[in-house]
C-alpha cells in the first residue's frame, strides 16, 4: 500500500510547515490527487487518520480536490479529458493518448492556528 508513504510524506510537509510557522494546531490540510495518479483516496485518509494521530495535525480536516485527466491525442493533435488510464480518445477513438494533467499529487494548503 503506497497511500503509507505517500501519508508519512504529507506528515512530514506539515510538521516542517507547522514549525516553520511556529503554530500550536494545523486546522486543514488541502491535497490536490489526480484522477490519474493511482492514488486510492479513502485508503491515503485512512493512512493520514493513523499517521497525523500524535502531531499538531491530530484531528486536522483534511480535504481532497480531484484533478481531472487529461490527455494529448497526436492523432487529432489536441487535448481531451481523459478519465482512466489507457482509455481512448473520445474524438479519434485512438489509443496513442499521453497523460498529461492529473497525474499529480500535492499539498495545495495547510491552515494552521
Amino acid at each position: 500500500m503506497h497511500e503509507l508513504s505517500l501519508a508519512e510524506s504529507i506528515r512530514a510537509i506539515v510538521e516542517e510547515t507547522a514549525q516553520a510557522q511556529g503554530c500550536s494546531r494545523v486546522r486543514t490540510v488541502v491535497l490536490e490527487i489526480g484522477e490519474l495518479s493511482s492514488v486510492e483516496v479513502e485508503a491515503l485518509r485512512f493512512c493520514l487518520d493513523t499517521v497525523l494521530r500524535d502531531t499538531s495535525a491530530a484531528g486536522a480536516a483534511i480535504e481532497i480536490e480531484a484533478v481531472p485527466g487529461v490527455g494529448w491525442c497526436p492523432a487529432c493533435e489536441r487535448s481531451v479529458p481523459l478519465a482512466q488510464r489507457y482509455d481512448p480518445c473520445p474524438h479519434c477513438g485512438g489509443y496513442q493518448l499521453r497523460p498529461t494533467g492529473g497525474l499529480e499529487m500535492r499539498v495545495r494548503e495547510i491552515e494552521i492556528e
